[in-house]
């Protein structure tokens, strides 16, 4: 959790994303840590043939009982990245767009844009 509902990971009408979070951390109160997680895109590229090219980005980490950091948005405050001792929301822009999911999703889709479009 909350998986594909991120977005909506509240019973609360209207919940922010300081609302998700409490709501998640809530949720983890009673259980074992360290409360691994990871945020993951899927890319898909497809191409005026009908083929189309999956490729995924994944960010692995864990869900700490504190925020730190004011970057980011949604669960950033509350995923720390161990090998780092930082969230994802006390990273810089640069460094939190190399290690990101979605930025490691468009490394992996970078050579199948390169292959379709030359370069």
């Amino acid at each position: 959790m909350p998986g594909l509902y991120s977005a909506r990971y509240s019973p609360k009408p209207g919940a922010d994303d300081a609302d998700r979070r409490g709501f998640l951390l809530q949720n983890l109160k009673d259980k074992p840590r360290p409360w691994k997680a990871h945020f993951h895109a899927t890319i898909a590229i497809a191409q005026p043939s009908g083929e189309v090219q999956v490729v995924e980005g994944n960010c692995f980490g864990e869900i700490i009982p504190d925020e730190r950091g004011t970057g980011g948005f949604g669960y950033d405050p509350i995923f720390l990245l161990p090998e780092l001792n930082q969230t994802m929301a006390e990273l810089g822009m640069e460094h939190k767009n190399r290690l990101s999911h979605r930025a490691l999703g468009v490394m992996n889709a970078i050579p199948i844009l390169k292959k379709l479009f030359g370069g």
